[in-house]
């Protein structure tokens, strides 16, 4: 039985995908259970959180969504069983029941996603009715997800598009967004856009798709110049408002910091892996994710999937996913 794994050469952190045999599944202890997999999604590795937590393998294990006989969830961050694999051993705590009407791979695909949306907008900061609420890269998968939820929740949505193509999807969305901002050609003015949209008071939430922390000039080789700079959030950040960013090394000096008392406002960081990290609040992650599949059997998420690919095509397009190229969820189907 074969499974994939990735290896990263520790002179340049170069990784590469390789398919390992595996033995057999040991005897199946108390609590745990032997899942037959029908699908696995395809996410980007976050190898630096991997280093910090001591977590380091030769061989680490790839796939962690997952789909299947008798149940379907996340595989914790230190599983040793890769979900791209025939069949694994995971804690009965760590898997929700996938409802009839929802497909494996609408399950695999969407459940990462579905808990970094509830855990930015539900835990970190208090998404409601008639708040506004401005999502960045919308089009991007945990971008379509978020936005679903928050128009579901009754909130008026800004988001922000980088091609023609996504400005399409997220205008086809139902119920609408209130405006969708074009910044494929960077020149788009997010803060105006947004102060404007709310009557120049700001927007409730912001979740960011990261943030450029430096001048043009300045700023890191590869950092793309379509995102908004930490002072366009700053500025376009209502009172009492609530910055949820997925920027690990966010930098704010002490005048941002003065603006942010000034403003009353706070800032979260989005680690969906916090929930794998520690066990405490185990009973909200569950729930999380048995709220993402009642939603996906509504049909209040709709995720932008890719069409679905065989195993021996995963090391292929796990290489693409962990480049961060792909604008829809790739999901391996078994």
């Amino acid at each position: 039985m074969k499974g994939l794994y990735f290896q990263q050469n520790s002179t340049n952190e170069e990784i590469t995908f390789v398919f390992q045999e595996r033995e057999n599944l040991p005897v199946t202890e108390e609590n745990y259970v032997k899942l037959q997999v029908k699908a696995c999604a395809l996410s980007h590795i976050n190898t630096k959180l991997l280093a910090e937590m001591k977590m380091e393998k030769e061989f680490f294990p790839v796939g962690r969504e997952i789909a299947g006989i008798v149940l379907d969830g996340i595989l914790p961050l230190d599983s040793e069983d890769p979900g791209l694999c025939e069949a694994v051993r995971v804690h009965e705590h760590y898997l929700v029941h996938k409802p009839e009407k929802v497909s494996w791979t609408e399950a695999a695909g969407t459940v990462r996603d579905g808990v970094r949306a509830y855990t930015a907008l539900h835990y970190l900061s208090p998404l409601s009715a008639g708040k506004a609420v401005l999502i960045m890269d919308g089009a991007s998968m945990l971008g379509t997800i978020a936005i679903q939820l928050a128009l579901h929740r009754g909130a008026k949505v800004i988001s922000t598009a980088s091609s023609l193509e996504d400005k399409q999807h997220l205008e086809r969305l139902r119920p609408p967004i209130a405006r969708v901002v074009d910044v494929s050609h960077g020149n788009a003015r997010v803060a105006e856009s947004c102060l404007e949209e709310t009557g120049g008071l700001g927007v409730d939430i912001v979740l960011d798709a990261g943030v450029r922390l430096y001048s043009e000039d300045d700023e890191p080789a590869g950092k793309s110049q379509l995102l908004p700079h930490k002072h366009d959030i700053l500025t376009l950040l209502g009172v009492g408002g609530h910055w949820v960013t997925t920027e690990e090394n966010l930098q704010l000096d002490p005048p941002d910091c003065h603006c942010l008392f000034l403003k009353g406002a706070t800032v979260a960081f989005l680690n969906e892996d916090v929930w794998n990290l520690s066990n405490v609040q185990q009973g909200k992650y569950l729930c999380i994710l048995k709220d993402v599949m009642e939603k996906l059997s509504a049909g209040v998420f709709r995720p932008r999937l890719e069409e679905p690919i065989p195993l021996h095509e995963a090391k292929v397009s796990m290489e693409v996913v962990q480049k961060n190229q792909g604008r829809k969820k790739q999901v391996v189907r078994f």
